[in-house]
């Protein structure tokens, strides 16, 4: 069995995924929109832009996604999404493409048992309140 975050977004979702695919290394494997999905007859046109589904592969791991209907969109808390390294160069390669405009939690450090990377509040970061 994996687990994998699913993150929702207000419309915003799209330009999230490509800043991740880039920060992380990853690659989008799937995205489709509102308006080319089956629903999109039901959706209102000002939403056909809003992402219904995205997959993001980094290595391994999946990340996932999606915009809430116009009016849906309710802030995440209580959560956080944390990434780990085996090396030192890498994470604190990742730790530098999201830091810009966010709030750093902890300063990058390479520790024994620690490995992460912990920034809220950029314009993409989770860090549930």
């Amino acid at each position: 069995m994996k687990l994998n975050p699913y993150l929702a977004f207000d419309g915003r979702c799209r330009e999230a995924f490509e800043f991740y695919e880039k920060a992380l290394g990853g690659k989008i494997a799937f995205l489709q929109t509102m308006g080319e999905s089956p629903m999109a007859a039901n959706t209102p046109p000002e939403a056909h832009d809003r992402v219904m589904h995205v997959t993001l592969h980094v290595g391994d791991q999946v990340l996932q996604g999606a915009d809430a209907p116009p009016g849906n969109f309710t802030k995440p808390a209580g959560f956080c999404v944390a990434i780990h390294y085996d090396e030192a160069a890498d994470g604190e390669r990742v730790f530098n493409a999201l830091a810009p405009g966010g709030k750093v939690q902890l300063a990058f450090e390479m520790k024994a048992l620690v490995r992460c990377v912990s920034i809220s509040d950029s314009p993409f970061c989770y860090w549930g309140d």
